[in-house]
């Protein structure tokens, strides 16, 4: 979608819809609503009445304009009460008012830059943002496609000395976007597509449009440097595993060098420890946190954040075969460290954990933060909706929580009790992969710890919002490009 910004009264925009907010709870429309209204002769206003519009937050109707406006219909879109506006109220409404002029089959559209009381920067990105993520749609596998798309969107701001700031929004809003939609894409693609080699060949094709550094390694390359726990994992597919490293530098002098890991399991069937059919289908979104990496790094030279940052993912697929480790097996990692396998299944953490030794012995990271569709504990402690935090640096840990504030992305931090890591013990290796069932969450956070060492690090398990089972606010089912907008927050505010 084309993405533009114009300066002027909305209702004097050509398009095939235009998109205007209104507020609850008061009795006269104000500002762009009223001037649409004036030039449809009170028309919108008695649509709203007639429907008892009570404007609550992403509530949507439409009127047809006649030919009395340039536009051919005006979508209204509810902001709820003026006093209780934020961020995130203006992504729903503008999510919702683009679909619905999609849905009429607007090719064209222009939205105002949603609110008033909070910054014009921040509204015209969160107003941008939400529509281009509301938009979204994937029918690649499709033969037969929508023609219901909107092609290019205006985001219009009427006064025109406030144009500057208003752009600058909007165009952090659709890199943002573009770049949650990227990862979703990603996701919700099938496995047998979105294989290790095929990620591979997207950071490569990333690398090169973006201008990143890029080094891909292979099996061999992965057994000299002793990622036995990745490559444990990977012993079992015949799909050729690969360790992914794309590096962004910042022009002039940089703040920090921050890595970020992503999960990159393509498929997990469970291994050996095979999961159940009904667990096994959606598995293919695995990779969600690769998959975000994939998406940040593309977005960065655009943003051009002040810190130097590497994308790492460990991308493999978790099969049963006879090659497979078995339960029981040790392994042992980069740094020397040896886990016994409790579980086939429990097998993310095992190859986080040598991308976690990467990144401290090669990259020497300042920070790290993984991120990973890691665990169903999670998901029971904190629903659907919300990603899990870990953190062994609380400055850290409180940079990623107010960056998910600012993103609109449910992030709770969960502890990392000491006395839990009794569970991981084993009587013939370092570690165990697995504790009991309880606290699950977080014996993998405390297992994934020893592997940061000393770094500050964090930990983000997204099993809950990385792929959903009915449509939200801001897309469709599916994934949901989790946690990729949280993380370009976080890396613009280390400047």
């Amino acid at each position: 979608m084309k993405v533009g910004v114009a300066a002027g009264p909305l209702e004097s925009v050509k398009a095939d819809a235009i998109v205007v907010g209104v507020y609850a709870e008061e009795k006269r429309l104000r500002e762009a609503a009223a001037r649409i209204d004036r030039a449809l002769d009170g028309q919108l206003s008695e649509v709203l009445e007639a429907e008892r519009f009570a404007s609550k937050p992403a509530h949507v109707t439409h009127v047809h304009t006649g030919g009395r406006v340039p536009a051919g219909r005006v979508v209204v879109v509810g902001l709820g009460k003026r006093v209780e506006l934020t961020l995130e109220t203006i992504r729903h409404a503008a999510a919702a008012g683009l679909r619905r002029a999609r849905d009429l089959g607007a090719k064209s559209a222009a939205l105002e830059v949603l609110g008033d009381r909070l910054p014009a920067r921040s509204r015209a990105h969160a107003a941008t943002e939400g529509a281009l993520l509301g938009a979204y749609t994937f029918d690649r596998y499709k033969r037969e496609k929508t023609d219901k798309r909107v092609e290019s969107l205006t985001i219009v701001e009427p006064d025109a000395r406030g144009r500057r700031e208003v752009a600058d929004g909007a165009r952090t809003g659709e890199v943002f976007a573009e770049a949650t939609c990227f990862a979703r894409d990603l996701v919700n693609s099938p496995a047998n597509d979105v294989h290790p080699t095929y990620l591979a060949q997207v950071a490569g094709e990333i690398a090169k449009e973006a201008g990143l550094g890029l080094t891909v390694f292979d099996r061999a390359e992965c057994q000299k440097m002793g990622m036995g726990l990745f490559l444990g994992v990977a012993a079992g597919s015949e799909q050729p595993p690969k360790f992914i490293h794309l590096s962004y530098t910042p022009p002039g002098r940089r703040r920090r060098r921050v890595a970020v890991i992503g999960k990159g399991i393509t498929f997990d069937s469970g291994g050996l420890d095979l999961k159940p059919a009904e667990g096994m289908l959606r598995m293919k979104d695995d990779m969600s946190g690769g998959a975000a990496v994939l998406a940040i790094m593309r977005a960065l030279p655009r943003l051009a954040p002040t810190v130097e940052v590497h994308g790492l993912i460990a991308a493999t697929e978790n099969m049963p075969s006879g090659s497979a480790i078995r339960p029981g097996d040790v392994l042992r990692a980069m740094n020397g460290t040896t886990v016994e396998i409790g579980n086939t299944d429990a097998e993310g953490r095992l190859t986080l954990a040598d991308a976690l030794c990467y990144a401290r012995e090669k990259v020497r990271a300042d920070e790290i933060v993984d991120m990973a569709t890691l665990t169903g504990a999670c998901v029971v402690a904190l629903g659907p909706s919300c990603s899990g935090l870990f953190a062994n640096d609380q400055r850290l840990a409180d940079r990623l929580l107010a960056a998910a504030e600012s993103a609109g992305e449910r992030v709770w931090q969960l502890p990392l009790f000491d006395e839990y890591r009794e569970h991981l013990k084993s009587e013939v290796a370092d570690f165990n992969n697995v504790g009991p069932r309880g606290g699950g969450a977080i014996t993998a956070g405390l297992f994934l710890k020893e592997f940061a060492g000393d770094a500050p690090w964090a930990h983000l398990d997204i099993a809950g919002p990385a792929f959903v089972e009915k449509d939200t606010p801001t897309g469709p089912k599916g994934a949901t490009g989790a946690p990729v907008r949280t993380m370009l927050c976080y890396l613009m505010s280390q400047g």
